[in-house]
């Protein structure tokens, strides 16, 4: 399913990109999103997912391609009623600060109230981009244990954490 959005949260400041496209990604996406999110998890901004790992949760993903090449992608990952977590978001490089972002985690927030989701957590070291969407910063401590152990242990940065944890009731 392809859908092609310019909605009121998104601000697209580049005349020349015609083509955009925000979609649900298949399993035949996946190879692409890991080309896409490698270096990022080289450096540690990103936690490793496996493609068998994506494929179980590919329904969670929404993707962006500009002019047929992906070039962006977050996940809305459900933990309880209560609360849902914005995870591996990814803009590439050369498409960043024109709202690619920012729709991509609105998307997010509009499908976790769809779910009648509570609240919608993120851990990231981009806490400006989340504080500019009205996402608050909790205290680490107060994130659900099996989070950290199913996720945080994964992390090349484990169990010294610098990312900042934030919230937002939806």
């Amino acid at each position: 399913m392809i859908l092609t959005i310019l909605s009121p949260n998104f601000c697209l400041r580049r005349e020349y990109i015609n083509n955009i496209e925000y979609f649900k990604p298949t399993l035949k996406d996946i190879n692409d999103m890991q080309k896409l999110v490698k270096p990022y998890i080289e450096d540690g901004t990103i936690l490793h997912r496996s493609n068998d790992e994506i494929a179980t949760t590919i329904r969670s993903y929404t993707s962006v391609k500009i002019d047929n090449i992906l070039c962006g992608f977050v996940a809305l990952h459900i933990h309880s009623q209560e609360l849902a977590e914005i995870r591996s978001l990814i803009v590439d490089k050369t498409n960043r600060n024109h709202g690619i972002g920012t729709t991509l985690v609105n998307m997010c927030l509009k499908e976790a109230k769809q779910y009648n989701v509570k609240k919608v957590l993120t851990l990231t070291y981009k806490e400006q981009f989340f504080l500019n969407l009205n996402f608050d910063i909790i205290q680490k401590e107060t994130i659900p244990e099996h989070k950290i152990w199913a996720d945080c242990i994964k992390c090349k940065h484990f169990p010294i954490c610098n990312e900042i944890a934030l919230i937002k009731k939806v």
